[in-house]
């Protein structure tokens, strides 16, 4: 069932765990069942540690990892290979016996929560946003045993999200009742419950640059400062950016081929190489100029550096029509590869004609009863490869030189109202979801006036990576960058970086 590649990097893994586990399954005869017996079988061959057990389960197929004579309360109802694979994997290894690699700090919260929480997250195989939730909510489990975590396959329980009217992963329900909608770190999760979540910063006197951003262009930033020997420091609420929510990245020089989440990785294995001061799960509030940079973070601690470089990266622009609040998890959909098997036989739209919306109208295609692409200008945007793949498909209709008025429906996502720009005149489209591929937005808002931004958010640099304020230099999707890629984000870090190196050395006294 798995392929060898994968079979001998498992085996490795379970090499690593410390106790026996006890794996409990129960199945029926269907497939999906099938399935997950031949799954569990091959994994408890490949270690002496892990015994197989009959099980009892409000969903079937489902199966549970557990000590001996002690059950954590972790549970997939589903067979998790694709994105889920990994979250089985970590389970796995942290039920028996490896730490989870999170704060001490986070560790002791957990722990100290003292009520039952029983917490269930609808997934998608293909939802590379799902595993965080999944494996946040796993390690919450194994730490506490009040609490409780189960993974559902959406695909596989198919009445159940429908009854939900779930039209969003991952979806989290906590004691049966909605609990969050998409990707949500830990420390969130903690704070959605009331647990205090407060983290000692350890600085040693100013930074000489510090990064605010970690994408791309930031941690490309970070390591060609830290290669010429100052003071760096890096900080973000998570490593890697928007290619976290990227599936698979094709067009990075000398990778054939990497998912958004390995790539993410190793630009964290990357920067722990070098003498970098990385500071997770914090955002900025603001930045303000003293003898030094003051950046003050959201929960009022403050750092000081020399340099600052800005490099916060992007995120999906909003049609900004009504009714896209009202069905956003609701019919609104920005994620393809994520959402799309919730519209499986269904009808939807996508709104954008670059290469990413034909790209998720393309994938869609294949899942969805009918796909209408909408296009604001006359012509589509994407790679003429791309069109003539789209133009091929029996159940897509390309719409150009439209504008989307309106998003209407009661509790879901109904119908779709766009205007004819050469005619003028108003049509609607009956629809059950809309993914929304029309670009990004700057994430700048909390700079203010702090530094010249253009009209639409984007920071003014110049050819050097620098902005409007002497000292502070910016780089990547948060820029006017004509052009936003990975890889120009990297190399606009690596700018940037250059550029503060400068002006230290020029401004040093």
């Amino acid at each position: 069932m798995l392929d060898a590649k994968i079979k001998q990097q498992l085996s490795e893994y379970l090499t690593l765990l410390q106790n026996p586990v006890v794996i409990k399954q129960q199945a029926g005869n269907d497939e999906n069942s099938l399935l997950q017996k031949e799954f569990l079988s091959e994994i408890a061959s490949m270690s002496d540690k892990i015994t197989l057990e009959e099980g009892t389960f409000a969903r079937i197929p489902s199966f549970s990892i557990n000590l001996v004579g002690e059950d954590t309360g972790v549970i997939f109802s589903g067979v998790p290979l694709g994105h889920e694979f990994t979250s089985f994997v970590l389970a796995l290894l942290q039920v028996g016996g490896r730490p989870p690699r999170i704060e001490q700090e986070l560790i002791n919260r957990i722990k100290s929560i003292n009520q039952e929480l029983h917490f269930t997250t609808y997934v998608s195989l293909t939802c590379n946003n799902c595993p965080e939730v999944v494996q946040n909510l796993n390690i919450m489990s194994i730490l506490n045993p009040k609490i409780t975590h189960t993974m559902v396959d959406g695909a596989v329980f198919r009445s159940e999200v429908e009854e939900k009217e779930i039209l969003a992963v991952p979806t989290v329900y906590l004691n049966g009742t909605f609990f969050s909608g998409g990707k949500v770190s830990l420390e969130k999760i903690l704070e959605k419950l009331g647990v205090n979540v407060s983290f000692d910063i350890q600085v040693d006197g100013p930074f000489d640059i510090l990064v605010i951003g970690g994408g791309p262009a930031g941690v490309s930033a970070a390591i060609y400062a830290a290669r010429k020997g100052v003071k760096v420091g890096i900080i973000s609420e998570k490593i890697g950016g928007q290619i976290l929510d990227t599936l698979n990245i094709e067009n990075v020089i000398g990778i054939k081929q990497i998912t958004g989440q390995n790539l993410a990785l190793n630009f964290e294995e990357h920067m722990k190489d070098y003498n970098i001061q990385i500071i997770k799960s914090h955002r900025v509030k603001q930045i303000k100029k003293d003898d030094l940079f003051n950046i003050e973070l959201e929960n009022g601690f403050v750092l000081q550096s020399k340099t600052v470089i800005i490099a916060t990266g992007a995120r999906w622009r909003n049609l900004n029509v009504p009714g896209e609040e009202q069905f956003k998890n609701k019919g609104v959909a920005f994620c393809p590869h994520c959402d799309g098997p919730m519209f499986k036989n269904k009808d939807i739209a996508v709104v954008g004609g670059g290469n990413s919306g034909v790209e998720a109208a393309i994938d869609l295609a294949g899942t969805s009863s009918f796909v209408t692409l909408l296009e604001f200008m006359p012509e589509l945007k994407a790679d003429k490869v791309l069109q003539d793949k789209l133009y091929s498909l029996p159940n897509v209709k390309v719409l150009k030189n439209v504008q989307v008025k309106e998003l209407k429906g009661s509790k879901n996502l109904e119908q779709l109202v766009y205007i004819d720009r050469q005619t003028q005149q108003e049509h609607t489209i009956d629809i059950q979801g809309v993914f929304i591929q029309i670009g990004l937005m700057p994430n700048t808002d909390w700079l203010g006036d702090f530094v010249e931004r253009n009209r639409v958010g984007e920071i003014i640099v110049d050819n050097k990576g620098a902005t409007s304020v002497p000292g502070v230099f910016a780089a990547g999707d948060c820029t006017n960058s004509p052009y936003k890629q990975i890889i120009i984000s990297m190399g606009s870090g690596a700018i940037a970086s250059l550029s503060a190196f400068e002006y230290l050395i020029k401004t040093k006294t």
